[in-house]
């Protein structure tokens, strides 16, 4: 297999963009560090700070101290500053595009849509802040008026993933501030650096600079156990494993603090026999190919009725053919490595099981060879559900696809799981595609399109998948309280 070689003028830019960041964002005498590689050819491209816990415990002094004091600021100034934010990162996407790349892998052009997508989050919450909820209503049985209004929670934990570095970072660091709240962030110790330059940003664009607190650590687990135990954080919000949010929820339990969990998905795409094959074919694809697969929403389990399916894995497997694999800076790549070599050596497995178990591989199936983290376009036919594949998110460049028969056999498979974040109908029948979306347990459907995701939706799912919603205005509720004044009132 050829890989697509790297514009010489691309990599001294990123490594211009990488030479920027500001890799200790806390100031702390600290000479522990830890590496962070290209996935796409294995080399050092940074050394974070490896922080401890008591720069853990410092950082959240100096967010819960700059919290209180941020949430006595007017929405107004809140919304302006966002809107800066948001100028800025505009302003600077190429530097941002190329960190992405460079930390996570993905395709040069993909990164540039992450920034777009992670920056229409902080105009999102620009917006949301200056339309505070509220209400007002009698007593029913009267002699008072009852009033709701909304608060600041507090100090918050954000813990993101390393798929999407920036657009996780912004989705839960916007709405934060977009309320009044004081931030400790942690990034991916597989990709901190995007966030170390979105944090400087906010800073730039006139946030607090001891208001978001980056911290980077190999300790994940040291980490959020210090932190949860520590009564001055009253939310958190995590993307990440289904196993992680659980230990982080019972972390939570003991200060009882309010959390968000986005966590795994198994999404089913579903494509019916009478659903148009051009728009089926392409809408799998962006579902399956979107930053590599490497995306809880991504389509895990491809179910086609048997009228169709030939026509579309004929058409399907030709468009993942298409796939151009490569270094996400070279030109033309819409594929790029996958996160580190612990995923190429799952993908392996997992295709190699589902082969013995009798499935088909249509395309693709193996490594590349050389430097660099890189697993072909893979499509596996007629798989069944026997297989490790089928059970398993997969979370990369592989389509499982199998084949079903009527319309209640596609909706108990599609529901045997027990996660429920994103699912996928395709059909033509909008009685037919409504019905079926109305019966599938998650959070989040496409008709009709693989890409689900949109800043102005409530994004989480549902078992499994997690708790709460990010984005949307729903999102700006999970960094509120609610708080409640009952109003006595003089007899007429």
């Amino acid at each position: 297999m050829t890989l697509r070689t790297i514009d010489p003028s691309l990599l001294e830019r990123s490594d211009a963009a990488l030479a920027s960041v500001v890799l200790d964002r806390l100031g702390l005498d600290t000479t522990d560090t830890f590496p962070v590689n290209d996935p796409a050819t294995e080399q050092l491209i940074a050394s974070p700070p490896n922080h401890s816990i008591a720069d853990a415990l410092t950082a959240l002094d100096r967010a819960d101290r700059a919290g209180k004091a941020w949430a006595r600021t007017t929405a107004r100034h809140r919304s302006d500053v966002l809107h800066r934010a948001y100028g800025l990162l505009i302003e600077q996407k190429d530097r941002l595009a190329l960190v992405i790349t460079r930390e996570m892998g993905k395709p040069l052009a993909e990164a540039y849509g992450e920034v777009q997508y992670a920056a229409d989050y902080v105009r999102w919450y620009a917006e949301e802040a200056l339309r505070p909820s509220g209400n007002y209503r009698e007593n029913p049985v009267g002699g008072s008026t009852i009033l709701t209004t909304r608060a600041p929670i507090g100090t918050t934990l954000l813990i993101t993933p390393w798929n999407f570095p920036m657009a996780m970072a912004t989705r839960k660091i916007a709405p934060a501030i977009a309320v009044g709240c004081g931030a400790v962030v942690k990034p991916a110790a597989l990709t901190p650096l995007t966030t170390l330059v979105v944090a400087e940003i906010f800073v730039e664009a006139g946030v607090p600079e001891e208001l978001i607190q980056v911290v980077t650590t190999k300790d994940a687990s040291g980490f959020s156990r210090a932190l949860m135990s520590d009564e001055r954080i009253r939310k958190v919000s995590f993307t990440g494993s289904t196993g992680v949010g659980s230990v982080l929820l019972a972390q939570a339990a003991e200060h009882v603090v309010k959390s968000s969990m986005e966590l795994g998905g198994n999404a089913p795409l579903l494509v019916f026999d009478d659903a148009d094959l051009e728009r089926a074919v392409e809408g799998a694809v962006i579902a399956k190919l979107r930053n590599g697969g490497q995306s809880c929403v991504a389509a895990n389990r491809i179910l086609v009725q048997s009228g169709i399916a030939d026509a579309f894995v004929e058409g399907f497997t030709e468009r993942m053919r298409a796939a151009v694999l490569g270094n996400g800076l070279a030109e033309g790549v819409t594929l790029g490595p996958v996160i580190d070599d612990r995923a190429v050596n799952c993908f392996t497995r997992l295709v190699e099981d589902a082969v013995a178990h009798g499935a088909e591989l249509r395309l693709g199936g193996s490594a590349a060879d050389g430097a660099g983290h890189f697993f072909e376009a893979t499509v596996l036919d007629r798989v069944p559900e026997s297989s490790e594949i089928a059970q398993t998110e997969i979370f990369g460049p592989i389509a499982s696809i199998a084949r079903f028969d009527d319309e209640a056999e596609a909706i108990e498979r599609a529901n045997s799981t027990p996660f429920g974040l994103a699912s996928y109908v395709f059909s033509e029948n909008v009685d037919r595609a409504f019905d079926v979306a109305d019966q599938l347990d998650a959070g989040m459907v496409g008709i009709n399109q693989g890409l689900v995701s949109n800043v102005a939706a409530p994004f989480g799912g549902t078992k499994a998948s997690g708790l709460g919603r990010e984005g949307s205005g729903e999102g700006l509720e999970e960094y509120q309280e609610i708080r409640f004044y009952n109003l006595a009132r003089r007899a007429r």
